[in-house]
């Protein structure tokens, strides 16, 4: 038996605090209306230059001191981002020569808010199937690169940030019992950044009409996430024979108090299951599933033999959800 199981956590948070009250001086909003709504009360902002390699690189290298394993030592390297450094090389290879990883290959995976969970599960696999042995993942996002501060419907909700993960092979216990993974591409424009791409290349144009940044119709998504990630939950959860009972600590993607309230519900998961720290950093994407993780694990919520599920959900439309028991 050959399977794949985390060793070593880490995470970055951009210094700067913006918090709601600073929010109410830029925007027509409040603190009062942001919390109710979302149960975000401050997000954390990277420093203007920095790009999503820099905080991937400090997460990593907590992750690598905690898992005992040198950057030398690994086979390959994923990033989940929707904010790349550049379009290409990808913000993987910009992490590898940080790293100084030089045997490893690098890659980036682009699957929205849900990127952890795809990269966690791509790692397993290539880890299962004996190609690899040592595998970093990181959800890393500069979210505020392409963030509307003008648009108050969008911008109370994004921070940035990143996480890491380092997966090795296990041949005593499985570790990975689960995943599912699905998309929706009809769906593809209710959250979406429209400029930059080769559909709609830089130009005057959309610079005017801000297609670079994020564009969100926010109540449509909170009625499909709700939907998709109790789904994706459940049948990641029958695919490894297990039931929400069986579940010790639920990690959501950080998106919105509400949904993840209506999440809880409908699967019948007590509060006191369920890893929550939106209201210090927002939606951060790719990120925010790799940090709770991590936070969950350093505040000790995490124990041996704890039978952990991931479940996220953006843009694309991707959804996600992983069953992870912890060794």
């Amino acid at each position: 038996m050959q399977s794949a199981k985390i060793v070593g956590l880490g995470k970055y948070l951009p210094p700067k605090i913006l918090r709601n009250k600073d929010l109410e001086r830029m925007v027509d909003t409040s603190d009062e209306w942001i919390t109710t709504r979302t149960g975000i009360r401050e997000r954390r902002i990277a420093e203007k230059g920095l790009g999503t390699s820099f905080l991937a690189r400090e997460a990593s290298r907590i992750a690598l001191k905690r898992a005992g394993i040198k950057a030398s030592q690994l086979d390959l390297i994923l990033v989940a981002t929707i904010t790349p450094d550049t379009q290409f090389p990808s913000s993987a290879c910009y992490l590898q020569n940080y790293l100084k990883a030089h045997s490893a290959a690098a890659f980036d995976v682009s699957a929205a808010c849900a990127g952890f969970v795809y990269a966690l599960t791509t790692a397993w696999q290539f880890i299962e199937s004996g190609l690899y042995k040592n595998v970093l993942v990181v959800g890393s996002e500069v979210l505020s690169s392409i963030t509307d501060w003008s648009d108050r419907s969008t911008c109370v909700l994004f921070g940035d940030g990143a996480g890491a993960a380092v997966l090795t092979r296990s041949t005593t216990r499985k570790s990975f019992l689960s995943s599912y993974l699905g998309a929706d591409g009809a769906n593809s424009d209710l959250l979406i950044l429209p400029g930059g791409g080769s559909r709609h290349p830089a130009s005057e144009e959309t610079l005017k009409q801000k297609m670079h940044f994020i564009k969100m119709k926010g109540n449509e998504l909170f009625r499909i996430a709700v939907r998709v990630m109790v789904s994706a939950a459940r049948k990641a959860l029958t695919k490894a024979h297990l039931t929400t009972e069986d579940i010790d600590v639920l990690i959501p993607h950080q998106a919105n108090e509400r949904i993840i309230s209506a999440v809880a519900k409908r699967l019948n998961i007590p509060q006191g299951k369920i890893y929550v720290n939106i209201s210090h950093y927002g939606n951060m994407s790719s990120a925010s599933s790799a940090v709770a993780l991590c936070e969950a694990w350093e505040d000790g919520l995490i124990k041996k033999d704890d039978i952990v599920l991931l479940d996220a959900f953006g843009g694309g439309l991707v959804w996600g959800s992983c069953a992870i028991r912890w060794l």
